[in-house]
This record gives C-alpha cells, sequence and structure tokens, in this order.
C-alpha cells in the first residue's frame, strides 16, 4: 500500500526542493512512488482532515464502498454530512473513486510533517 507525506506551512522553495529531490533520484533509476501533499496551514489541514473525515478514511482504507450511502450505513452516519466529508477528502486527494468504483482511502499511512 501507498504512503502519503503531508507537509505543513512549507514554503514555495520547500516544494521546489522536495520535486528536484525525487527527479534526481528518478533520474538514478529510482522508482518507488512518491505521494505528497502540501497546507498553507494547520488550521486547513485540521479543517480539511478532521477527527470525523479521519474515522472516514480508516473505515474506507478497511473497506472500499460502493456508494456515499452504502458508506453512510456503516459509518451510522447522515448521508448528507458523509457525502461533504467524501467531496472536500476527494478534492484533497485521499479518497479516489477509479472509474466510478468503490470509494477508498488508498493510503496505508499518512504522515504528517509540520514546519514550524
Amino acid at each position: 500500500m501507498a504512503e502519503l507525506d503531508i507537509h505543513v506551512g512549507d514554503s514555495r522553495e520547500d516544494m521546489a526542493a522536495r520535486f528536484a529531490q525525487a527527479w534526481l533520484r528518478a533520474a538514478q533509476g529510482e522508482t518507488r512512488p512518491e505521494h505528497h501533499l502540501s497546507f498553507d496551514s494547520f488550521e486547513t489541514l485540521a479543517k480539511v482532515l478532521s477527527p470525523r473525515r479521519l474515522e472516514l478514511l480508516r473505515a474506507l482504507h478497511a473497506q472500499p464502498a460502493a456508494s456515499i450511502a452504502a458508506l453512510a450505513r456503516h459509518l451510522g452516519r447522515d448521508y448528507k454530512r458523509v457525502h461533504e466529508d467524501v467531496e472536500a477528502l476527494m478534492a484533497a486527494g485521499l479518497i479516489e473513486r477509479p472509474e466510478a468504483g468503490a470509494l477508498q482511502a488508498p493510503y496505508a499511512e499518512i504522515r504528517t510533517i509540520i514546519a514550524l
């Protein structure tokens, strides 16, 4: 399973350096894919990755859901709220739905790096 690094508060220079390092590793033949997601602040991250949404991600990681309605039933939550959460997590790249298939959370591990 894939891993995701979430970066919080990085500058553009930090992101550019990360890109350049990945480019160099690829040029040297390293083929391990890297997945990164950046947020401008901890507050933005906390809005996107709330405790309820983290619970939703864990549920989808354990078992993909055929639909938002099925996921809402599994979680015992209101459809409208689950739909809002799924939309936000999909926009952030934390949930995938390949070719209108099952909703899934593809990352086995999410690491957060917060710049001070």
